[in-house]
């Protein structure tokens, strides 16, 4: 393996550049992972295009890498029950695992996170944080979820998307047989969580989108979703209105709201479900203050949840759910690009390149420029 890696970095609103590092050293409590590839999530393009996260230094974007185990230390390879050679997931926090929010399982809260894979900047020694890499550091409290290695690396990269669908869904919405669920947004995590839904039991599932989202609704429809709502353009319908009419005026019993940026939604969600229903909120708005009328949710005895991520146990029943193959989440998979096209993963993902309509987009460090445009 070469002494120096290459890695696509960050300095600033839609500027990302090559660059080398030094191959991390490793001991007996940390190790090396070669990315086969890094998921592009939507708070990937909101960083990028400067909307969340506010100044910060130069970093490595790709908080959703997956790659194999080169390196492993004696004590982390007890400590993780890996060997190298054997295909791993990252979550982004990398928590102390000692302090009392780790000891009782609120480990993404925890006080003494000094780090984050693909947050953390190129400053902080080894530099290697992110996805966006052709190797990344694990450091010694990392946290790892083993995959099997025969899946297609496009499928298996899914985990971060179909882990939001499965928590948002099911752990925090708590989605159960028969319900009738509401999913705002047709985004990739908006189409895992109707997948989710559907492995759930629900009775009843309805999804909407923009006009120009006409391709996502469709995947979404295969996925199991019953319904979809257009809510923009001239054929545009009212999210509310069209629930009532759908449910019969029962409406809903679960509503996630999972849209970027727009505030709308959020209203949406809260009228849409059935009193004593639940919202579950996890599309981030750039930290602007929203409109709320608390009283539907007194009124309606709502339960409204955050949704801050995705924890270990939506990880590891979203890897259960790809590795049964019972749904063909191939079809999430729209674009593939390799280190070099990391700007316009992004902004492919972004909808900012005409002529794209992307749903799952990744990065694989391995790939040529051109093995990577043969890949779409």
């Amino acid at each position: 393996m070469a002494d120096m890696v290459r890695a696509a970095v960050q300095t600033g609103p839609r500027k990302i550049e090559l660059r080398e590092f030094p191959r991390p050293r490793t001991g007996p409590d940390d190790g090396l992972l070669r990315v086969e590839a890094n998921g592009i999530c939507g708070s990937d393009v909101e960083t990028y295009r400067g909307h969340l996260g506010g100044p910060r230094p130069a970093f490595i974007p790709g908080h959703e890498p997956l790659g194999i185990v080169e390196e492993v230390g004696k004590r982390a390879a007890q400590r993780w029950g890996v060997q190298p050679g054997d295909r791993v997931a990252l979550e982004v926090i990398v928590p102390c695992r000692s302090c009392q929010d780790c000891l009782t399982g609120r480990y993404q809260f925890c006080r003494n996170r000094k780090y984050g894979h693909g947050v953390t900047g190129i400053d902080t020694e080894p530099a290697l944080w992110g996805g966006l890499a052709e190797y990344m550091y694990l450091s010694p409290t990392s946290v790892l979820h083993k995959m099997d290695s025969s899946l297609p690396v496009e499928l298996a990269a899914m985990y971060n998307s179909m882990g939001a669908g499965v928590r948002w869904a099911c752990h925090l919405g708590e989605v159960g047989l028969g319900d009738t669920v509401l999913v705002l947004g047709a985004g990739q995590r908006g189409i895992a969580a109707v997948v989710a839904a559907r492995a759930a039991g629900a009775g009843t599932i309805i999804i909407t989108g923009l006009a120009a989202d006409a391709h996502k609704l469709e995947v979404a429809s295969q996925f199991g979703a019953d319904h979809t709502i257009v809510v923009d353009g001239d054929a545009g319908q009212d999210a509310v209105a069209r629930v009532e009419e759908i449910t019969g005026g029962e409406m809903a019993d679960v509503a996630l709201e999972l849209t970027p940026m727009a505030a709308g939604p959020v209203s949406d969600a809260l009228q849409a479900v059935r009193r004593g229903g639940r919202v579950v909120l996890a599309g981030l708005k750039g930290n602007r203050e929203i409109p709320l009328r608390t009283d539907v949710i007194i009124n309606r005895a709502l339960t409204v949840r955050g949704a801050f991520g995705v924890d270990a146990r939506g990880m590891e029943d979203a890897i259960a759910l790809i590795e049964s193959r019972r749904f063909p989440l191939e079809m999430m998979h729209t674009h593939t690009f390799g280190l070099d096209d990391a700007a316009l993963a992004i902004e492919t993902l972004g909808g900012e390149v005409p002529g794209e309509t992307a749903i799952g987009v990744s990065v694989h460090p391995g790939l040529s420029a051109t093995e990577a445009t043969r890949a779409h």
